[in-house]
Formats: C-alpha cells, sequence, structure tokens
C-alpha cells in the first residue's frame, strides 16, 4: 500500500551558520539534511521534532513557527531509482537551541548518518546540501524563504 509519509524538520540557525545532518551514501559520497525525521502516530509535529532531534543532535529544541513546507515526490528527482515510490509531506519549524546546549551526535541517529555539522552560508552554497532550493533564499544571514509551501522540490 502506498502512503504519504509526514516528516517535520528543524531550522536551526545561529551566527550565520545552519546546523546540518551529516549523511553518507553509497560509495562514500556525503551530503547534508536538515535535523527531523518522520511524524510518529499520535504526535503533534513539535513533539516528534523535539524527539527526533534528541535522537539525531542530542538535544530538544524549541520549536518556533513554520519556515515552510515541502513536498518530495522521489520518482521526481535525483532519487528516483530508489525513491520510486516514496512521497513525504515536510514541515519545517523555526527552532532555537536552549541556553548553554550544543548539539552533538544523538543517542538514536539515522542509518546513514555520520555526524552533524554547522555550515556557514557561503560553505552551504557550495555543498551537497537538501533541499538544494532553499540555498536560494539565503539572504542577510538568515534564510527567507519566497512562500510558505514550495512544492514538490529536492
Amino acid at each position: 500500500m502506498k502512503f504519504v509519509r509526514s516528516a517535520v524538520r528543524a531550522l536551526i540557525i545561529r551566527d550565520g551558520r545552519l546546523l546540518t545532518i551529516q549523511m553518507r551514501r553509497g560509495k562514500g559520497e556525503i551530503f547534508y539534511i536538515l535535523p527531523g525525521g518522520g511524524q510518529a502516530h499520535g504526535e503533534t509535529m513539535p513533539e516528534s521534532l523535539q524527539r527526533e532531534c534528541l535522537e539525531e543532535i542530542g538535544v530538544q529544541p524549541m520549536v518556533g513557527n513554520i519556515a515552510y513546507v515541502r513536498e518530495y515526490i522521489g520518482r521526481n528527482h535525483t532519487f528516483h531509482l530508489a525513491h520510486k515510490d516514496f512521497h513525504q509531506i515536510e514541515v519545517v519549524f523555526r527552532c532555537t537551541l536552549p541556553e548553554g546546549a550544543e548539539p552533538c551526535d544523538g543517542h538514536e541517529t539515522d542509518r546513514h548518518q555520520i555526524g552533524i555539522r554547522w555550515l556557514s552560508f557561503s560553505e552551504l552554497a557550495a555543498a551537497d546540501f537538501y533541499p538544494a532550493k532553499l540555498k536560494e533564499f539565503i539572504r542577510e544571514s538568515d534564510i527567507h524563504p519566497d512562500a510558505l509551501y514550495l512544492g514538490d522540490i529536492n
């Protein structure tokens, strides 16, 4: 049975840098994504995001407003062979870390996660980062999407 997966992500910016999850695929290629993941049945989106971040970055963030929403329909993008039946809706929230909290590898990281990394916006521009479209919205040491719903982007 095919279904649409609900997921949440954290947009955490501090001192002109974006907190990312460092991932490794196949032949050792490195890419970056935002912290977060799938919403479990019975969890609110903020609860899911706090759980996912604790698992991946060792910190429960303070969840703020929605930054943007995107869909990812795998068959339409780079990883179409592996993701041909994958359809996900991601709600991305602006988040902050509690005073004095420093992210580290969490206790239950994703299968391909190899670390966490703060990327400066100049590093982000050159990095293999998903969704890549987000790079277009970097302005004034922040990320400002042009719309709340960004569509089916990779």
